[in-house]
């Protein structure tokens, strides 16, 4: 008995220091992946990340003449995306990686210091199974109606995100907090959906006109 307590103790700290167990979104990747036959690798650009990432319908209509593949999935965290990096990352072998996690991460209560941890962790599986000419593209902490009393906490993340992405070779930040505020500095009221934290098609508009100028 005394074992199972100190056992689920472990448990209790290492999901409080660590994020949820990753494999709660073992299902919706296997079927993410299932149809990848169909899937060009021939100049890929690949998008991946949380629920920002996966529910852009309008990609490949936004932008067009782009050899696009998304890859989001769940409301993830970096600490997930770092799970499955082989599966919605490395097998594709792309051209141009842009991924969007953190969202979630600071929602959740991680510290900066802890998902930029794990974004280099991250960094260093692309630079040793990908070719190292590959550019990857960590997408700022969008702002949102649904979040904005953690406007703090966000825009230091994204101040922080920017630096540790001038240390790596071809790693870039791509500001979308900006464009996602009005000319008084706040949000913008519509460019959501319903749920006030999920952009509509307006707001996914702007996230590809501002990534268009990476492309």
């Amino acid at each position: 008995m005394r074992i199972f307590v100190f056992l689920s103790f472990l448990i209790s700290i290492s999901s409080s220091l660590f994020g949820q167990d990753p494999l709660r979104f073992e299902k919706e990747v296997a079927n993410l992946v299932a149809s990848d036959s169909a899937v060009s690798s021939r100049k890929l650009i690949l998008f991946t990340g949380s629920s920002s990432i996966r529910i852009w319908k309008s990609l490949k209509s936004d932008l067009p003449t782009y050899n696009t593949l998304n890859r989001g999935f769940g409301g993830s965290e970096m600490t997930d995306l770092l799970h499955y990096a082989d599966q919605l990352i490395i097998q594709y072998n792309p051209k141009e990686i842009f991924i969007y996690e953190g969202d979630n991460d600071l929602n959740s209560g991680k510290e900066v210091s802890d998902i930029l941890k794990t974004a280099d962790q991250l960094l260093i599986i692309i630079r040793e199974r990908l070719p190292k000419n590959v550019k990857v593209f960590f997408i700022s902490a969008k702002p949102s109606v649904a979040r904005w009393a953690l406007k703090e906490k966000y825009l230091n993340y994204n101040k922080q995100l920017e630096a540790w992405t001038k240390t790596a070779k071809k790693v870039y930040f791509v500001d979308v907090w900006k464009p996602l505020l009005d000319a008084q500095g706040e949000v913008l009221k519509d460019i959501y959906i319903a749920d006030g934290l999920h952009l509509n098609e307006q707001g996914y508009k702007i996230w590809a006109g501002v990534i268009k100028n990476y492309l």
